[in-house]
């Protein structure tokens, strides 16, 4: 193994040797085997077939093809399918938290001591149940002097309606002078107010008294207590915070767009470039490992503005959440469904290779003899997307590609270098080659496509 100290560069071991074929301008590949990503991935090169295809892809680098053709070597044997325009579903996937539909403080109203909590704690409650018991007894004896009070001033409203009532025949016979008779009426007003006013303090005397029962204003599910038996609950100063409620059926998703890609997607929907359904998107959910969820729903809410810290629009979906299988709070992933792309070339996701000048597919083309060859074409990959009912297995291509392109999408692994022969067939004829007794497969086996978490859902 080669030794390596801080001061000297990686060495590499000795190279096998390699088919003249594969020979190339000496300056160009040394550029691209040095660099350092380069140099470690040809550190760890250990055949002629895994060193060839290194050089391959700094000979596209190079913008030069390998000199000498190909001789000695048989054609690689691949899979071509036509590149097809097709409206294609896409799902845009983003990072977001549950919370419940209605959420409110359960606060006392008045000041009083916590006599009694009268529900289990995260359990589910209905509405106008009963939570709390304060002590009511200042309250009850507040009550019942309001009232005392009010029997008073209905007494005395009475002994004035007597008093006018007395005069009110006199005065019209001149009997009692006109100052006794304003007195009179004055003192029937005054009694008349000062039963009002104390009907008023025995009504909020009673409202103070019901507010010792504090009941949930909401169906929902109710958090810990917050204040247990014999601690004070201070509405006047401020603690008087009890238990948090909320309502989780329907259950609320906050989640962010960034600013970018929001732009960009409505510039897209304006130029037709995106279809959108009439009744705007569908909500589906995935847990945050990516296990699909029974829950969905729709996006009901867009904010006007960005935030000012993050540069995001914050949106919101609405789903229903039977059962309360998901609680507030929760990380999830929201999948907003609904908008399709018109006119899409789709390939596979395996068909899609990294280069040093970035992603690219082959084509079969044509060599300088004429026959069919493989010929590298660098595309602009867009979102990721379900072909034949698979979980994104597909890519959109934005860029590159143009409906017929035969697009190699299996037997990559054979291609060594750009302009090497190839045997194309079609998938229909890959199948029926299988089948046939004894017959090997004629192209190696397809990588496993990607999984909803190896990358976002739409890929700009």
């Amino acid at each position: 193994m080669a030794r390596r100290t801080p001061h000297s560069s990686p060495q590499s071991p000795r190279l096998p040797s390699l088919p003249p074929s594969l020979s190339a301008p000496l300056g160009c590949i040394d550029d691209v085997l040095t660099t350092p990503r380069i140099a470690r991935t040809h550190h760890k090169l250990a055949s002629t077939a895994a060193l060839a295809t290194l050089i391959a892809i700094g000979l596209a680098a190079c913008g030069q093809a390998p000199q000498g053709g190909f001789q000695g070597m048989p054609p690689a044997q691949v899979v071509v399918q036509p590149a097809v325009a097709r409206e294609v579903p896409l799902e845009f996937e983003y990072v977001a938290q549950t919370a419940g539909s209605r959420e409110v403080e359960i606060r006392a109203r008045v000041n009083g001591i916590v006599e009694k909590r009268l529900y289990d704690e995260g359990k589910v409650v209905r509405a106008g149940q009963p939570l709390f018991r304060l002590d009511a007894a200042p309250y009850a004896a507040a009550a019942a002097q309001a009232e005392a009070a009010l029997a008073s001033a209905e007494a005395s409203a009475k002994q004035a309606e007597r008093e006018y009532s007395r005069l009110q025949p006199l005065i019209e016979v001149k009997a009692v002078s006109q100052r006794e008779w304003d007195q009179a009426q004055s003192a029937l007003d005054i009694a008349r107010a000062q039963v009002k006013e104390a009907q008023a303090r025995l009504a909020a005397a009673r409202v103070d008294l019901g507010y010792t029962n504090i009941t949930a204003p909401l169906a929902g599910v109710v958090g810990r207590a917050l204040k247990v038996e014999g601690a004070l609950a201070n509405a006047s100063g401020g603690d008087s915070l009890l238990a948090t409620l909320a309502q989780t059926d329907p259950l609320h998703v906050n989640f962010a767009i960034a600013e970018k890609e929001k732009s960009e997607r409505d510039a897209e929907i304006a130029a037709g470039g995106i279809r959108l359904a009439k009744g705007g998107y569908g909500v589906k959910l995935r847990t945050s490992e990516g296990r699909p969820l029974p829950q969905s729903g729709a996006l009901d809410f867009t904010d006007y503005k960005a935030d000012a810290n993050t540069g995001a629009y914050a949106a919101r979906a609405t789903v229903a959440n039977p059962g309360g299988a998901l609680t507030p709070g929760q990380f999830v992933r929201v999948v907003l469904t609904g908008a399709t792309r018109p006119n899409a070339i789709v390939v596979p996701q395996r068909a899609v290779l990294d280069g040093p000048m970035g992603k690219f597919v082959y084509v079969a083309g044509k060599g300088q003899d004429g026959k069919p060859a493989a010929e590298p074409r660098p595309v602009v990959p867009g979102e990721w997307i379900s072909l034949d009912g698979k979980d994104r297995n597909g890519w959109v291509i934005r860029q590159g590609l143009n409906v017929g392109d035969p697009v190699i999408i299996d037997g990559m692994a054979r291609i060594f270098a750009p302009g090497q022969p190839i045997a194309p067939m079609s998938p229909e004829e890959t199948a029926k080659a299988a089948q046939q007794p004894g017959a090997s497969s004629v192209a190696p086996p397809a990588k496993p496509d990607a999984k909803p978490g190896d990358a976002p859902a739409a890929k700009k």
